[in-house]
């Protein structure tokens, strides 16, 4: 088996007949666990870097030394976050256990980069309001929807057509983290201009199939399984991006969803705009999302099932930023008359 690096991205291929390379026996087994694109550029890019920084010797032939060292050196040289190290560490792990199917008793040395606990950031009512109000179209939309249902950026990215309920001010989240599905509210107040953006992309399907194409990605080999769904309406993107693009896994010429740089892009420029200080991202609206319902009383359970969070602790951590935590004490200054 060959490690050789190759610059074919996610599209590489086997000569029939021929021994798979290494990276081709990755990207194989990493479509057949049915991981995300981005996992898989992830992955291949941490394998060929460890290859590279160890003089391209094959991965049979190190171990618990020469992961170690890879992993010291993100750190220490390359100052990468806990984040960053843990997911190199990952990449390696399925190198080994899955492709190279070598058992890992020295693997359960490597100790993981411990994550800081960080408390999430929080836009204030006010301050969400003049965030919206310095945008507008599609990406005003877009932003509108994470702070008012606490989806994730990609989960409404790649939101469906079939899946917003108008009739019940429902939206569904396929797919979500864990691979898991959820319902969350649909605000009313956002109903009449996401009835617009779909209709905005029922134009655009009708023309793409008009042209001969008018096929969206389906996940999970649905497109085999149901051959016509592909081009119904229903499994379109609610948020499309502008131009036909091609399909890195298939080659297929069809119309992906929006971006999530198109997005961030705004958001920059309307923080700016807005006059906010503080540091945000679309993650952002959603952290404002939770911590303001439980302001408002919302019980946590709820708040947690909406957000699809599988374990409450991860909801509690809202409860560090609500006014009846640290913003809710009255500090012992301010009771001491001698200093009024």
């Amino acid at each position: 088996m060959s490690y050789r690096d190759e610059n074919a991205g996610v599209t590489g291929s086997v000569a029939k007949g021929a021994a798979p390379r290494l990276m081709d026996e990755v990207r194989r087994r990493i479509r057949l666990k049915h991981y995300s694109l981005r996992t898989e550029q992830a992955y291949l890019a941490w394998i060929r870097r460890f290859i590279r920084e160890n003089a391209g010797r094959h991965p049979r032939d190190m171990g618990a030394e020469e992961v170690e060292a890879f992993l010291s050196d993100l750190a220490t040289d390359g100052n990468v976050a806990a984040g960053t190290q843990n997911q190199a560490l990952s990449a390696l792990l399925f190198l080994y256990r899955e492709v190279l199917r070598i058992d890992l008793p020295w693997m359960m040395e490597v100790v993981r980069a411990k994550r800081p606990q960080r408390v999430p950031t929080v836009l204030s009512r006010e301050e969400v309001r003049r965030l919206l109000a310095a945008m507008d179209g599609e990406t005003w939309l877009i932003a509108s929807l994470l702070y008012g249902t606490g989806m994730r950026i990609m989960e409404c990215l790649r939101l469906r057509v079939k899946d917003v309920d108008f009739s019940r001010n429902v939206i569904v989240v396929r797919d979500g983290k864990g691979a898991k599905d959820r319902h969350t509210v649909l605000p009313q107040t956002l109903a009449e201009p996401l009835r617009r953006a779909v209709e905005r992309a029922r134009i655009v399907h009708e023309s793409d199939v008009a042209a001969g194409f008018g096929e969206t990605w389906l996940p999970h080999a649905l497109a085999r399984k149901y051959p016509r769904a592909a081009r119904d309406f229903g499994w379109q993107y609610v948020f499309f991006a502008t131009r036909l693009s091609v399909d890195p896994r298939g080659g297929a010429k069809r119309r992906h969803h929006l971006d999530d740089s198109v997005l961030s892009r705004a958001l920059r420029a309307a923080r700016r705009q807005a006059g906010i200080v503080k540091p945000l991202s679309a993650h952002t609206l959603r952290h404002s999302f939770a911590t303001h319902l439980l302001e408002s009383g919302a019980d946590i359970r709820t708040v947690q099932e909406l957000l699809g969070h599988s374990d409450v602790a991860t909801t509690q951590i809202y409860t560090h930023v609500l006014n009846r935590g640290a913003g809710g004490v009255l500090s012992p200054l301010d009771r001491d008359p001698a200093n009024r």
